[in-house]
Parts: structure tokens; sequence; C-alpha cells
């Protein structure tokens, strides 16, 4: 039987923490890391009812979109329905974990999900994060060269776009002279030692450091590895906010207004006036996405759909392109089925269950 932790990392390689907004709570809420996983629920939200199930299904782990605490709490009296969640979840030793933004900027997450039940193709990140890659430099000696590199490479580094073992190497000299407590792995003690040795660039991602420095120190002959890390701008291709895709075919704008209707089961649909043209480049972000408008229309999209967004803020669709806000719970409701694929793929034949608990506040007559 795994552990809750066993779970829980299979969702953080899928989507590391790190990769949360500032403000956002993703991570373990209640409960033990160690404790063995008897099942897992999967839900867009965590309720005393989620609670609830979950205990009817014997499952001790929540995996939840939204994050139950997202402020400081102060107090737990069960004032309110968090906190009454929050006091079920302990009682009931049953964990509770969100996987919120972290899973909305991968590219093969909740975004891509929905991108999916709508037909888009090509997809693409549609704002793009920054500061997320770093460069790696280290200095070895030639006849161990292959051997660093495939260390560093093999841990994570060098990949960009679908490309992946990506380095630059340069042949030169290097110089070096131990002091009398040295034992250089070439040369002796207070003798200058010049050296061939290869010069080996690559890149990775923020999280992997650690992994990454000590797989080469590992595999690096020298006493004292030479390295230098350097933080980098460029902008990630598979990490950031909404995406951008295409229709196999376009469509008159009402004939894709009902293509939403039935992809996304909804009663009912708001939207701006419509724009007179077809529908071919698509742009999505799940929850609320006011703040990437201004993105889908310079992307020249042709629509944009998302939620949450208010009466004033349509205008500023400014006829270039057709918004829908389809709802914020509508927008994500894929994602328990997206924590499902991600589990079931590690651990096929552990207990795992989508919540049937609808936990929409919101209802339409």
């Amino acid at each position: 039987m795994p552990l809750i932790k066993d779970i829980t990392n299979a969702i953080e390689a899928f989507a590391p923490l790190n990769l949360q907004e500032d403000y956002d709570n993703a991570g373990l809420i209640t409960g033990n890391s160690n404790a063995e996983c008897t099942g897992v629920l999967f839900s867009l939200d965590c309720t005393e009812a989620v609670i609830e199930e979950a205990l009817q299904k014997k499952c001790n782990l929540i995996i939840a979109h939204h994050p139950i605490v997202f402020k400081g709490l102060k107090k737990l009296t069960g004032s309110n329905y968090i906190e009454r969640t929050i006091i079920a979840s302990i009682k009931k030793d049953i964990a509770i974990y969100a996987c919120h933004t972290n899973i909305d900027n991968v590219i093969d997450g909740v975004n891509a999900k929905i991108a999916e039940k709508l037909g888009l193709k090509n997809i693409s990140i549609l704002s793009p994060k920054t500061e997320l890659l770093k460069k790696l430099v280290v200095f070895v000696p030639a006849t161990h060269a292959d051997a660093v590199r495939e260390a560093i490479l093999s841990n994570g580094a060098g990949n960009i776009g679908n490309y992946s073992n990506c380095s630059f190497n340069i042949d030169g000299t290097g110089t070096f002279k131990g002091n009398e407590d040295t034992k250089p792995f070439i040369g002796e003690p207070n003798k200058l030692s010049k050296e061939p040795e290869v010069r080996i660039e690559t890149i990775f991602e923020v999280q992997d450091q650690n992994r990454i420095v000590s797989a080469m120190i590992a595999a690096h002959p020298y006493e004292e590895v030479a390295y230098d890390i350097y933080p980098l701008s460029n902008k990630h291709l598979k990490i950031g906010s909404g995406i951008i895709g295409e229709l196999e075919k376009e469509l008159p704008e009402k004939d894709f207004l009902s293509h939403v209707k039935t992809a996304f089961n909804l009663k009912t649909l708001k939207h701006t006036h419509l724009t007179n043209k077809n529908i071919r480049k698509v742009a999505v972000c799940g929850g609320s996405g006011q703040f990437l408008l201004k993105n889908a229309i310079n992307s020249k999209a042709d629509s944009y759909i998302t939620s949450d967004f208010k009466y004033h803020e349509f205008f500023d669709a400014e006829g270039k392109i057709l918004l829908l806000d389809i709802g914020h719970h509508e927008s994500e409701q894929f994602t328990p089925e997206l924590f499902y694929e991600i589990i079931t793929e590690k651990f096929p034949k552990f207990a795992i269950h989508l919540s049937k608990t609808n936990t929409n506040p919101v209802n339409y007559f």
C-alpha cells in the first residue's frame, strides 16, 4: 500500500509546487504524508460533503484543485464551511491535498484538458513564464566529459521545448595548483597543472537544481568541482498561463457556441457580441482569466474561453475577439479527471475515485 506522500509526489512530479503563484496554497493542507493511503478521492473542491464521501469510500486522502485554506486561519471554531471542513478532516483522519495554480501552469495541465474537450490542436502556452530556467556551466577533464555530461542530462537538464540532451561543449585548457593538503586527481600538490578540459553548458528547470548538481559532483573526478549557475530570463515554452490552439476546421460563431455548450454540458453561456467571423484559433484559461484577455487578443485568437469576467470587463473585448464566460466551476470541471489520469498511470490498481459530490455553489434557473 503506498504512502500518502507517494501519491502526492506523483502529482508534484507532473506539476511541481514551485510553479504555483505567490498567492496560492497548493500542497498538503492536513494530514500525515507518511501515513499509508487507503484510497484517494479526486474533487474540484473540498467541502464537508466531500469529506463524508471520502469516508464512505474508505479514502483517507482527498486531492482537490482548490485549496480549502487559502488565507491563514486564526480560529477553528466551526463558524464557517472552511473551519468545519478542516475540523472534519482532522477528526476523521482524512488528509487534504490541493493542486491548484501549479497544475494550471503546466502545458499538459488544466488548460490542456479544456483544449482536449474542445478538440484544439497545435496547442501552446498563451503567456509563458520567465525566471524558471537556469544555465549550468562546468569544467571537466576531457577524459571524463562524457560521464559527467551524461550524469547532468540524465537527471533532467538539457531540455529545450521538444528537444532533450541539449548541451554546448568547448575544448580548452584548465590550470590549477593545489596546496599541500590536496590530493589532486591530476598533477601533484604545489605544482601548477595545465590539463585539457571541456566546458559543458546546459540549462535546467530551477526545481531540479539540487538533484542535477549532486549527480554532476558525484560523476566528476576532481576534489573541487569548478562550476557556475546563471539565472535566465528566457520564456519557458511549456510553463505559463492559458493555452492557445486551433480547431480542426473553422466554425461559424453560432456553431462554435453550440460546440462549447455541448463540450462543457452548459445550461447557459455568457458571451460578448458576435464578431461576424468564423472561429478557428481559440485561447482558453480555466478559472478566473480576465488577466489574459490582452494576450488572447494579441495572439490573434478568434475566441477566448474563461470565466469570472465582471460586467464592465466584457467591454474590453472591443469587438476584437469573441469572449466566452462559461463559469468557474464549468471551466475546471475536468480537473479531477486529470488527477485520475496522473495517478492511474503510476498506481494502476490502487483504490482511486472521482467524487460524485457537486461542489458548484452557483445554480441556474
